[in-house]
């Protein structure tokens, strides 16, 4: 099996310096190559000046963009050409079918229904292009009847309100038949295989079918207080649909999961498989729940096993937090854990200084580091800190660095804004039951000689300030429902016989679960893969699928502005296709937490032996700034504005110019995911946080702290949190600002020893060598980040 995050060779063209070899000289020569060098860094420390300065995002994060965007993503600007077929389609069998001369909006509601009956009627018959004619027209509904409309309102709107009468009149069914059909049509699939190039003609039935599936998945899900009662039980008998679809009683969303492994086993490689991405995603949030709704279901799950209420919700405290200033990108040791020991540094004048910028623990506090400035910068200063970036940029084996240089002092903006104080840390600390047994281990082992085991109330012998704090320890303690979870499930193994078969309850979570379960590996892998080929990062060696199926023309462009608007429409439909696999991993794993902790770690586990986290860096491992603020759109061509109006003669300029808006919004919430992703395979996990130790992470991550935003940054600073002790004591003294920002930001644990613990061995309380009931289970053998070896062990099946 194919890894699809694979790291590079350490001589590989990556770590090249960009003249030809390895060791930044061009000719072998020292001092001939000085002049190129020195250019080289003046150009670096241009390019980085432009992007140190960003501000502050005003970005709301949620379950999913505004309903217009979310529509508008369903298609590429290359199916353009097909609204006004699918209008022609509609008003021809509109004539035919309708006696009188009145349009769809003026009919009354039964006339309406007697004409979808009459269009599900057509539907079958034998002929494909009658067919597709006919499901055309159905789609021409469900975009809203343009043609009648006069605003992109009035679009929205009549889409919403036919989508629910296609709905009521069966529609879905009849279509997910048609879906069935097409999905095991070999004719297609051994077509598409013989042609050297896949173009989006190749896909036409299967991008009518599951752009009308997706435009009443959405309209459906989307809930607003105004929609009339028939609506809102419309909505909830969809939503059970979904969970339990009538061909063989299997949730909607395993047929669209099959149809990404077949996608990506090179079967059927016409598939369009941004649409069913994006179906994936609506149908596992619609049937599942989005963010609010899943805090809503812990809140009650909590309640029933008789756990205190939650102090507070994570996604509410964030959107009150304020974004960080980034810390300064100073080309530091601390970027690097192989840089130069700073005795060989002593001989070169000033590099010291360039290299190692210590900042004050205090300095966010300090009023009078606002106002430090440097002086500028020699060349010999220059031509030093140049020789210790390319000595960094040689050992990065995985990962690409990008150059981090500080601005000159002349534009570097002096804030003359007091510094404020603040209030109180954001979060309420948390402790586990195992820091408290911890605490009271070394404590006895301390004064007394003897341990009590598990015992956390006897604190006979111990001084009073010991008494103190495990009463400190004890009022700030959490019990989390995984702790319930994995509680129950050891006194189901204790004694099976007296306790009797577990009652599972059929949540929405257990079905799709059991469903999943075994394929789940190909399932994971599959998303990856295609993950890993629609990443910027990329190279088109790596691309071992073909993801542009559904954007590619029959024939290619033939002028500049063809070509410059199909570049657009690919960067478009790549990061469409990230957004939606970032968030659908995300969902999945925070509801089969919530479900059943085993069924987290069981997804985890796959997801880690497919590299995710290695592919995750390398998303990260590129100018996260310029791709959260990329202008990949025509807002003209977008729906529904496409639709209502003439479209104007595209220019070179209007290409270029995109939207007014300060950030992409799509890519923002994907590297939000894609972070909390990160989070929840690496928490608790030693082994896992030393492959962010090996992969070199730590400069990646402070890299998208230039970002202002402060839900990223939050997720950015819990994993440098996790790994921080194990970076090394110069590590800390070059970053202190990054620290500060740490503690003033991320939660505090208890007893945590992340900023100046010894992360040379592994501890006792590591609990990589704790066997989990799962199927496979890590056991790091070597602490040491050169020497990081995984054996593999067979467990018991996680539960089912």
């Amino acid at each position: 099996m194919d890894d699809p995050a694979a790291p590079g060779p350490a001589g590989s063209p990556a770590n090249d310096n960009g003249n030809g070899n390895g060791n930044g000289n061009g000719n072998g020569k020292g001092k001939p190559a000085v002049p190129k060098g020195r250019e080289t860094f003046r150009n670096q420390r241009r390019e980085s000046e432009g992007s140190v300065d960003c501000p502050t995002l005003e970005f709301e994060y949620g379950d999913s963009d505004g309903h217009a965007a979310e529509l508008s993503e369903l298609y590429s600007y290359t199916e353009n050409l097909e609204f006004t077929t699918n209008r022609k389609c509609f008003e021809e069998d509109f004539r035919t079918q309708v006696q009188d001369t009145k349009e769809w909006l003026e009919l009354e509601e039964d006339a309406q229904k007697t004409y979808v009956m009459g269009l599900l009627d057509r539907l079958e018959v034998v002929s494909r292009e009658k067919r597709l004619k006919v499901a055309r027209a159905v789609l021409y509904l469900a975009q809203g009847t343009f043609g009648e409309c006069d605003s992109e309102v009035d679009v929205l709107h009549w889409s919403r309100y036919n989508c629910f009468l296609l709905y009521q009149m069966g529609t879905f069914s009849a279509f997910l038949e048609l879906l069935h059909m097409e999905i095991d049509n070999s004719q297609a699939s051994s077509s598409a295989l013989r042609k050297p190039a896949v173009s989006i003609a190749d896909s036409t039935e299967l991008r009518v079918l599951l752009s009308v599936m997706y435009l009443m998945v959405e309209n459906i899900r989307l809930e607003r207080e105004i929609d009339p009662c028939g609506w809102r039980t419309a909505r909830e008998t969809f939503r059970t649909e979904l969970s339990f679809s009538t061909h063989n009683e299997e949730p909607f969303a395993l047929l669209l999961f099959s149809m990404v492994t077949k996608f990506c086993s090179g079967l059927a490689p016409h598939f369009p498989i941004k649409k069913v991405l994006l179906l994936l995603w609506k149908v596992v949030m619609f049937t599942l729940g989005g963010f609010e709704h899943l805090q809503a279901l812990k809140i009650q799950k909590r309640a029933e096993l008789g756990l205190p209420p939650l102090a507070e919700d994570s996604i509410q405290v964030v959107k009150s937090m304020r974004a960080a200033s980034p810390p300064s990108y100073t080309l530091d040791l601390g970027e690097s854990q192989l840089a130069p020991p700073p005795s060989k540094l002593r001989g070169r004048r000033g590099s010291r200084r360039q290299l190692l910028t210590k900042q004050d623990s205090l300095d966010i506090y300090n009023e009078r580091d606002l106002f430090k400035t440097e002086e500028p910068a020699t060349e010999e200063e220059e031509e030093s800190a140049a020789d210790g970036e390319r000595t960094l940029d040689g050992e990065l084996d995985l990962l690409e660095q990008d150059p981090l240089v500080p601005p000159p002092p002349s534009q570097t903006p002096l804030s003359t804004d007091r510094v404020a104080f603040p209030k109180g840390l954001p979060w309420a600390p948390k402790v586990r039951q195992k820091d408290i047994e911890h605490f009271l281990e070394m404590s006895r082992n301390k004064f007394i000689g003897f341990t009590l085991g598990q015992d956390t109330d006897t604190l006979v012998g111990l001084p009073r300030p010991i008494h103190e704090s495990v009463k400190t320890l004890k009022q700030h303690k959490y019990i989390s429902i995984a702790d319930i979870q994995i509680k129950n499930e050891e006194e189901l193994e204790k004694c099976p016989l007296s306790l009797g078969e577990e009652v599972v309850p059929e949540t929405p979570s257990e079905i799709l679960y059991q469903g999943m379960l075994y394929s789940l590996p190909q399932y994971m892998i599959a998303l990856l893969k295609i993950l890993l080929a629609a990443a910027p990062t990329s190279k088109a060696k790596t691309d071992s699928i073909n993801i542009l199926a559904d954007v590619l023309p029959e024939e290619m462009p033939v002028t500049v502005l063809q070509s410059m608007k199909l570049g657009i429409d690919v960067n478009r439909h790549k990061e469409i296709i990230v957004k939606s696999i970032s968030a659908l991993l995300l969902l999945l794993l925070k509801h089969f937490k919530l479900n059943h902790i085993y069924q987290f770690e069981y997804v985890s586990q796959h997801l880690v032996f497919a590299n995710c986290i290695p592919l995750i860096l390398k998303f990260f491992n590129q100018n996260i700034l310029s791709y959260i603020t990329a202008k990949n759109s025509i807002s003209v061509l977008d729906y529904p504005c496409c639709t209502i109006q003439d479209l104007p003669e595209l220019t070179t300029e209007s290409l270029e110019a995109g939207d007014n808006s300060q950030f992409c919004w799509r890519n923002l919430f994907s590297c939000i995911n894609l972070l909390r992703l990160l989070n929840k395979l690496t928490k608790w996990k030693h082994s896992r946080t030393m492959m962010l130790v090996v992969f070199k992470s730590a400069p990646i991550l402070k890299r998208a702290l230039k970002v202002k935003q402060a839900m990223l940054q939050l997720y950015v600073l819990k994993l440098l949190k996790i790994q921080t002790k194990y970076l090394g004591r110069q590590w800390r003294k070059s970053n202190m600002k990054t620290m500060s920002a740490i503690y003033q930001k991320v939660r505090h644990r208890m007893n945590d020893d992340w900023a100046y613990g010894n992360g040379s061995s592994c501890s006792a309380r590591c609990s990589c060598h704790k066997a989990l009931p799962l199927q496979q289970v890590w056991h790091l053998q070597d602490c040491e980040p050169r020497a990081f070896k995984i054996q593999r062990t067979q467990k018991q099946r996680p539960r089912a």
